[in-house]
């Protein structure tokens, strides 16, 4: 029998108040050389440590299987219970949703870095030195101005350029016809040029023909970024169109709704059927706005992006500082707190290896029946010992709602 189907008939509506606060990339490694000790280790989280001593389970979650690494899209999908293996989305699907473009069928969306390329066309940064997101606005107006339309007449693809945050921006190709997954561009690291985005499936038209457009995208748009200081070039990653996958009030009979900043969270919640809510910009916002929409949602899911940005750049005392700032907001979320509140990260991004990673990332969860396994703080470490073990991510809802009381008996 299905799994889910299971789940599904044992599902019984409670009104309990369920929140999953992410960390992005919040699990690290200790290595000789760096104290043996990770970030969440050395970072001074008293609200965190009040948490766990009141009473939570800890453990690990593997966001993928052993041993793969994930972009930000399988481990979303995956906390959010969606198997990321079976349901595989391109990054540029998440980020275009994210930013408010309403995808048509037939689109097919990529994530775009601004990225520096050195006079031999190799990549020197990838993210172009993080510029600020004025810089990228002003980029995008220049090349949608230019460039509206790709290929031959009678076989025009139209292409959308919306500007994200930082370095980041989508395109979108609009045209009879086109279709992904294509390979990256993106060669995902430093001194090597810019790849060619390739069809997955060799004998697919309709990717030969998105393949053929983003070839002449790049002919029109570098000699236009020529000129620019730090990003004179673009690298597009998860170039695909996008699949159909049941909404989170399906599978869960939750009314869940988004607290994130970056479009590609937005983008992800938006995939499942959550409500965006849009204003905040601080994690304090993010809680003071949870705090708003309380009594109006069943599951919330709260994104915060910082710790991510410092694993990726390396800095431990960035990562550091961002876990502390997160616990300082904290007692904002904790005026009311949820009947179910899971805190953990979509993946591990180590400081050392600069970049995402297989190691899993600890979890906790803390409900009226949660247990306590006894712990005084909220680490890798004590992770390890907790009672919730080594488990699947996408298994994480379920047991918030198992917290939450929400499954039946199964069997007599």
């Amino acid at each position: 029998m299905n799994l889910d189907h299971v789940y599904s008939q044992l599902t019984i509506k409670t009104g309990a108040k369920l929140a999953l606060v992410v960390l992005d990339g919040l699990g690290d490694i200790a290595i000789a050389g760096q104290g043996e000790i990770t970030p969440l280790e050395a970072a001074k989280t008293p609200n965190l440590d009040r948490l766990v001593v009141a009473g939570c389970a800890q453990g690990r979650m593997t966001p993928v299987a052993p041993g793969i690494t994930p972009g930000s899209g399988p481990g979303h999908l995956a906390l959010f219970g969606y198997d990321p293996l079976e349901y595989e989305v391109g990054r540029g699907v998440i980020e275009a949703l994210g930013l408010g473009v309403e995808l048509k069928a037939g689109d097919v969306a990529a994530r775009a870095n601004f990225c520096t390329l050195d006079s031999q066309g190799i990549i020197t940064d990838r993210r172009a030195g993080r510029i600020p997101t004025e810089v990228c606005e002003e980029l995008c107006a220049l090349l949608a101005g230019k460039i509206r339309r790709v290929g031959s007449k009678g076989a025009e693809v139209e292409v959308i350029i919306k500007p994200g945050k930082e370095h980041r921006f989508v395109v979108i190709f609009r045209g009879e016809g086109l279709e992904g997954p294509l390979t990256s561009t993106d060669p995902n690291r430093e001194g090597l040029p810019i790849g060619n985005a390739q069809p997955e499936d060799d004998k697919s038209p309709a990717q030969k023909k998105t393949s053929r457009a983003i070839a002449e995208f790049y002919k029109k748009v570098l000699p236009l970024l020529a000129g620019q200081p730090k990003a004179n070039g673009f690298l597009l990653r998860g170039i695909a169109h996008q699949p159909h996958i049941p909404s989170f009030a399906e599978r869960y009979q939750l009314r869940a709704a988004c607290l994130a900043v970056y479009p590609m969270y937005k983008g992800l919640a938006q995939l499942v059927g959550m409500t965006k809510i849009e204003g905040p910009q601080s994690l304090s916002e993010q809680f003071e706005r949870y705090l708003a929409e309380y009594d109006n949602f069943d599951f919330f899911f709260i994104h915060y992006k910082y710790t991510d940005k410092a694993g990726e750049d390396g800095n431990f005392e960035a990562k550091r500082k961002a876990i502390e700032d997160f616990d300082a907001a904290l007692p904002i979320l904790l005026r009311k707190r949820p009947d179910v509140l899971a805190i953990t990260g979509d993946h591990s991004t180590p400081c050392p290896l600069r970049g995402h990673s297989w190691h899993p990332q600890p979890v906790l969860i803390h409900s009226k029946f949660s247990g306590s396994d006894k712990l005084e703080r909220f680490t890798e470490t004590g992770a390890n010992l907790g009672s919730l073990g080594v488990f699947d991510a996408k298994y994480l809802i379920r047991l918030m709602q198992a917290n939450a009381r929400m499954f039946d008996k199964f069997g007599a």
